[in-house]
């Protein structure tokens, strides 16, 4: 880890990943503007060493050709950074979802996964209380599964899973998934999925945890910013963390990417934990996952 800025965790895996990593979603290069590329420089010079992405994202060759033609800039190699892609709820199934990962793989031109994760407890073009959707992602699990003990994934998990889809995956499954990647911030505690998660060795990871954006600009997390002369996302990356939260904090801006580091440099007080703790709305900014049977 550059300059040792980022904390880690150990998977119930045995790997090492970073606390914190550069989340991709809607991060696309176009003609004349390779967004990608300037991301991606611009968080290892930062200290990143996790990339998270997905097949839906549409991004994977460019992050692939950006680490390849970045890591040697920074004197990198493979085993420096953890990549994290997922699998598209359109490639559900045993089959389709072995074959998935390899073509993620492919793109990455990355040889192996260090997490591979199940975007979606649904199915594409299933309705979301359709029973067969728990068929389907049971035959991705076991996919999956084999694709840890191939090599090409060296850990597995899961994205968007309430309790009982954990819960469920133990009449099916052989291998506990290292990490359950959620919405999570403080007007989304999920305090009893965050419990059963540290209870079961799975890493809860955080998406959105500026909640879309949206939560900046809340005087609540603005002013606790102003007390600890941070900026408001601090303040909501810093709960997280305090809460053995991983964060993938999404961002394309030179100095927001460099600015979020800082997360690591300063923690919260017990009190105002408990402040944050007690704004749980259960409101989702994205999507809900509840209804999916």
């Amino acid at each position: 880890m550059a300059a040792g800025l980022v904390s880690s965790c150990v998977l119930n895996s045995g790997q090492t990943m970073p606390m914190m990593g550069l989340g991709t979603w809607q991060t696309r290069s176009s003609d004349g503007d390779d967004v990608v590329f300037k991301a991606v420089d611009d968080a290892l010079k930062s200290g990143y060493r996790m990339f998270d992405t997905a097949s839906v994202y549409k991004n994977e060759a460019d992050i692939g050709r950006c680490l390849k033609l970045l890591l040697p800039k920074y004197n990198l190699k493979r085993s420096d950074i953890f990549i994290t892609s997922k699998l598209a709820p359109s490639d559900q199934g045993f089959d389709s979802a072995y074959k998935a990962c390899l073509q993620s793989i492919d793109k990455l031109g990355c040889e192996y996964l260090d997490l591979y994760l199940i975007h979606w407890p649904a199915t594409s073009k299933l309705k979301r209380d359709d029973p067969k959707n728990l068929e389907y992602r049971s035959q991705s699990w076991k996919a999956f599964e084999k694709l840890q003990c191939e090599g090409h994934a060296k850990s597995i998990g899961v994205s968007n899973y309430i309790l009982r889809h954990l819960e469920e995956m133990k009449t099916y499954s052989s291998v506990v998934p290292a990490v359950n990647q959620v919405e999570f911030h403080p007007y989304l505690y999920q305090k009893s999925l965050m419990e059963y998660c540290r209870a079961n060795n799975i890493i809860l990871q955080a998406y959105s945890s500026l909640g879309i954006g949206k939560l900046v600009g809340d005087p609540v997390f603005v002013d606790m910013g102003k007390k600890y002369e941070k900026t408001s996302a601090h303040i909501l990356y810093r709960w997280a963390i305090e809460h053995d939260i991983a964060i993938l904090p999404k961002s394309t801006n030179t100095k927001h990417i460099k600015e979020n580091i800082e997360v690591f440099s300063f923690s919260l007080t017990t009190e105002d934990m408990t402040k944050l703790d007690n704004l749980n709305k259960d409101t989702h900014f994205c999507w809900n996952p509840k209804e999916v049977a």
